[in-house]
């Protein structure tokens, strides 16, 4: 009468053990750099408001805003969310968008601390204004939209 032994050997779970090991180091860096573009998103959001002043501004004016106030919005420092500082328009209707310390990642300096985005109104096709967005330093391209990296 012969036995048959079922189940896994100590060694066949080491290995699943190990490959769980990998995938998860592999996983946690693009994980982390996932949740700081989703908190740099925030700032681009609360922008959108701005960019609608600054667009109404210029079609009424002919000209662009040079300021929140003459642009129809709160203080800069009043526009703000849990990631974000602040939202300034400045002369000629820039955008500037200035992130919080609160963006990092688990340990280390936060990646956004301090980081400024800009958005520039620029008039083409006669009437219509498009949008470029800029980035104030270039080790900070991964956490913003490709539209946005130097």
């Amino acid at each position: 009468m012969s036995t048959v032994q079922k189940g896994f050997t100590l060694i066949e779970l080491m290995i699943v053990v190990a490959i769980i090991g990998i995938l998860a180091a592999i996983a946690m860096p693009a994980y982390q750099d996932y949740t700081v573009r989703s908190k740099v998103t925030e700032g681009l959001n609360l922008a959108a408001a701005s960019k609608l002043a600054v667009t109404e501004t210029w079609a009424a004016n002919g000209k662009f805003p040079t300021s929140n106030q003459e642009a129809g919005l709160p203080d800069a420092d009043t526009i703000k969310g849990k990631y974000v500082q602040s939202v300034t328009v400045s002369n000629p209707g820039i955008i500037t968008i200035i992130y919080g310390t609160t963006t990092g990642k688990m340990g280390g300096k936060p990646p956004m601390d301090g980081a400024k985005v800009t958005l520039t109104p620029s008039d083409v096709n006669a009437g219509s204004l498009t949008w470029k967005c800029a980035i104030d330093s270039a080790d900070k391209n991964k956490y913003v939209p490709a539209e946005c990296r130097l």
